[in-house]
């Protein structure tokens, strides 16, 4: 045996090896997902079944933890994205000197423990709710997004900053230049070059506040998402059901990733068709400007 075949045999060992270890427990959540049997297991195989979809749709705490999950999720992008973009804009606009001291306090929420943020959050926020008079501030789906937004945006900062150092600003000077405002430039030339940006932006963010766990169960108060209720579920004893809900996730995470990549397919060929275009139009508009000078030449 060579040292190439041994070579090539590890490297086959290793690529099973790693994807085993990363769908392996996504096919384990799949099986236990259809057994008949009511704790979750894979062997012995008892029998197949569609009922655990069944019992989770019919779960009150369950359902009401997922919407109470994507409800915050969709705030928490809302509040995030437009924080963090206005986080990396003023990053690539204040001085030197004071771009450190300016980095380290937008991105220290990241390095704050999530207890500490649910806490403050909420210590905080019931002191502004007594001084005003008014509950309605002391809310837990409210102090949910409010805590989660804290470091959600430091991270969007981050993707839109990475995305910035690609930005050339000789096309923004060039826009004010000819006469556009600033209000102009950022809606037709930055927004348009950060919207891939953007969309990751979201994307994390939502994800971020969809899986948090540290800083929700402290400021959700007495409201619930899908996370705490997983959680008081895991100290209890899980069923089959929760399997079922994890399979649900994980195709509709993976019915997202194909639409988007068909998506993005559609607009390359129409952006290659619109190229191709461009540059048929211009070897005529050369030819039409030749012929004249030929038929000049031959006369």
């Amino acid at each position: 045996m060579s040292a190439r075949t041994v070579q090539r045999l590890m490297m086959g060992f290793y690529v099973v090896l790693f994807f085993g270890f990363l769908f392996g427990p996504l096919l384990v959540m799949a099986v236990t997902a259809v057994n008949t049997a009511q704790y979750p297991q894979v062997l012995p195989f008892e029998g197949f079944t569609l009922d655990w979809f069944v019992v989770l749709l019919d779960d009150r705490n369950l359902v009401d933890g997922i919407r109470n999950s994507i409800l915050i999720g969709v705030f928490v992008v809302l509040l995030s994205v437009p924080l963090g973009l206005a986080g990396a804009i003023v990053m690539t606009q204040i001085y030197d000197r004071a771009r450190s001291l300016y980095y380290l306090v937008v991105v220290s929420p990241v390095l704050t423990p999530g207890i500490i943020i649910g806490i403050s959050t909420v210590i905080f926020w019931r002191d502004v709710a007594d001084s005003i008079g008014s509950e309605s501030v002391y809310s837990g789906l409210f102090l949910a997004t409010l805590g989660q937004s804290t470091f959600i945006s430091a991270y969007c900062m981050l993707i839109f900053l990475s995305r910035l150092q690609r930005f050339d600003p000789s096309q923004r000077e060039a826009a004010l230049d000819l006469g556009a405002t600033h209000t102009q430039v950022f809606f037709h030339i930055l927004l348009p070059f950060l919207k891939p940006a953007v969309f990751s932006a979201a994307l994390i963010a939502f994800l971020s506040s969809f899986e948090n766990y540290n800083t929700t169960t402290f400021a959700i108060l007495a409201d619930k998402t899908l996370t705490t209720v997983l959680a008081g579920r895991v100290r209890q004893g899980t069923t089959p059901a929760i399997s079922a809900l994890a399979v649900l996730i994980i195709a509709i995470t993976l019915a997202g990733a194909v639409l988007y990549e068909v998506l993005r397919r559609i607009e390359q060929r129409r952006e290659q068709g619109r190229a191709k275009a461009a540059a048929m139009a211009e070897r005529a508009e050369v030819a039409g400007g030749l012929a004249p000078a030929a038929a000049l030449m031959s006369s």
